[in-house]
């Protein structure tokens, strides 16, 4: 399963490490452009940092994810492959995390800077809150003006998205639901019959994961 951050959301986190302080960003990206900016935001609000470490995951066209990390001057394999193992682990996708490190003068080794990179990020992600993006069926169902309200009511109560688009003629819904079997149903039952479903493509939807 693949979930994204909640649109919007910013997770940070701070630590030190024998005097050496790290800084972790982690945002929602939906593709490249918007995951460099993250880091180019970074390297501007520090400048004094010595190093501004990076990974990024995209969902991407194909069945794998889009990956790229940047150890950004710190030993190969001791900052963005640690950062990028945490993302993986929090399952995330379109997600970017940048650390930004202060030296505090005692050098930390290879396996003491994996682990800081690593934590940081993953202490970033606690608590973070995280969605799942389904793909439904849309459709639309034409009403009279007198039996439209009580439609769009019905359909709300019954859990589906509606909108309402208004015409000299009537009013068009378009109408969303997880179930389409039981949103036919419901449908039926509650036009009397009258009621036509028109399938018009597929929507996605962002559902909060607890």
């Amino acid at each position: 399963m693949t979930l994204r951050l909640r649109a919007g959301y910013v997770g940070r986190a701070a630590i030190e490490v024998r005097h050496s302080r790290f800084l972790a960003v982690v945002e929602r990206t939906g593709d490249e452009a918007a995951a460099r900016a993250v880091v180019a935001a970074a390297r501007r609000a520090h400048p004094d940092a010595r190093h501004h470490c990076s990974a990024f995951v995209l969902a991407g066209d194909g069945a794998q994810p889009y990956e790229r990390s940047s150890d950004d001057g710190e030993p190969s394999g001791t900052a963005g492959t640690p950062m990028l193992d945490a993302l993986r682990a929090a399952q995330l996708v379109d997600v970017t995390a940048v650390v930004t490190r202060w030296f505090g003068g005692v050098k930390l080794g290879t396996g003491g800077l994996a682990r800081a990179y690593g934590r940081v990020v993953a202490e970033a992600l606690t608590g973070a809150p995280r969605v799942r993006r389904l793909t439904h069926q849309a459709f639309t169902l034409a009403a009279g003006h007198a039996d439209a309200g009580r439609w769009h009511a019905e359909l709300s109560a019954f859990g589906a998205d509606v909108e309402a688009t208004y015409e000299a003629d009537g009013v068009l819904l378009r109408v969303v639901h997880a179930d389409s079997l039981a949103l036919a149903g419901h449908v039926a039952a509650v036009t009397q019959g009258a009621g036509v479903l028109v399938p018009v493509g597929s929507v996605q939807v962002e559902l909060p994961v607890p």
